[in-house]
């Protein structure tokens, strides 16, 4: 008895010396992401994660706009490919958009067309149509604008928003999902994000190629906040959630609830249906019911690539799959927005997990459900 008594008292002691550790060498957001993550029963990051954080709210606006459905709404069943595929990664809301009209729609578990979950990185593609509005606004001058301009940290790079936007800022990011020391793990789970990202240095030269790094769209959502004058979901709500007709109210995490900085590389959590009218609001060059809500220029510039054979635009991912334009927003965890302009086709994918396997950028599971989706459509 006397031997598990000093042993429980030297496990404590040794808890005790990591969590004063953390604090003093500024490590205890990863104290938060085991408390976040496995404490909660997971071993990773996981769709229901933003009760677990501060969150600011994109309001919906008193007039809300319901997607029709298809005259063929379900009318289909999903293909064997389909069921295969989600089951293997945990589908939770799989829909296909035909000519404006929901075609296909079908939730799991216990998940409805009015379930939030995290959009994780499709809100890179959210924070880059703000950074369109804001162009429109009036608060930025271009795409061409300097960095520098908002933050003299970075007066000795000439990293524009347009290269932030692009992920070609040359910042010194590294992109790790897998060490807790990671600076994206830092971004995640820290309660200061603009120091963590105002200490970033500009390393490489900007504006020259294509390198996926979080930290720019971060700094890019920082501008745009330091521009406007407003809080990311406000501005948000403002421009798009409200003239886009959301039928729900969504939540955007924030580094905490003092300094209110909005993860704008991430963590949106909404649902299929309201993800999807980006879909829509880029495919019909800008305009929501005959209202340009962004510029139909930058539309087009943010859904191709900007640097040759790259799979990247501004804020959203570009594939020519089938001969066919392609353009996404594309989440961590399988969260898709497919839209292919040419079969005016909106294909919305929500779940738990993706393929791990790669073809030409892709998760390979990202081809299966365009494959399906058209399969569907032809029965």
């Amino acid at each position: 008895m006397k031997f598990i008594k000093k042993l429980l008292k030297w496990f404590i002691g040794i808890i005790a010396i990591l969590v004063i550790s953390s604090y003093i060498f500024d490590y205890d957001y990863i104290l938060k992401g085991v408390r976040v993550v496995y404490f909660t029963g997971h071993s990773t990051a996981f769709i229901d994660d933003y009760p677990y954080f501060e969150n600011d709210t994109i309001k919906k606006g008193l007039k809300t706009d319901t997607w029709p459905l298809h005259k063929n709404y379900n009318a289909v069943t999903a293909t064997d490919g389909l069921k295969a595929i989600n089951d293997a990664y945990g589908t939770i809301a799989y829909l296909i958009i035909k000519n404006d009209s929901i075609f296909y729609e079908h939730y799991a578990e216990d998940y409805s067309k009015d379930s939030k979950t995290n959009s994780f990185s499709m809100a890179k593609s959210i924070t880059s149509a703000l950074l369109g509005k804001a162009i429109m606004d009036g608060y930025i001058k271009s795409l061409d604008q300097p960095v520098n301009d908002f933050y003299p940290q970075f007066k000795d790079s000439k990293t524009t928003v347009g290269d932030l936007s692009s992920m070609s800022s040359g910042l010194d990011w590294v992109e790790s999902y897998t060490s807790p020391f990671s600076i994206t793990a830092r971004a995640n789970y820290d309660d200061d994000l603009a120091e963590t990202i105002l200490n970033q240095k500009v390393i490489k030269t900007p504006g020259k190629e294509f390198e996926y790094l979080s930290g720019s769209t971060q700094l890019l959502g920082m501008v745009i906040k330091k521009a406007t004058g407003k809080q990311l979901a406000d501005y948000l709500s403002e421009s798009f959630w409200q003239p886009l007709g959301a039928q729900s109210d969504a939540l955007w995490q924030l580094d905490d609830d003092e300094n209110k900085l909005a993860k704008a590389f991430c963590c949106i959590s909404s649902n299929a249906r309201d993800f999807g009218r980006f879909g829509k609001l880029y495919k019909d060059h800008g305009k929501w019911n005959g209202k340009q809500l962004l510029d139909s220029t930058f539309v087009a510039t943010s859904t191709q690539s900007r640097f040759k054979g790259q799979p990247y635009g501004y804020g959203f991912w570009v594939s020519d799959y089938n001969n066919k334009h392609t353009f996404a927003m594309i989440g961590i965890l399988g969260q898709y927005v497919i839209t292919i302009p040419e079969d005016n086709v909106i294909i919305i994918r929500l779940g738990h997990h993706r393929s791990s396997e790669k073809v030409n950028f892709f998760p390979s599971d990202f081809y299966v459900y365009i494959d399906e989706a058209y399969a569907m459509m032809k029965k």
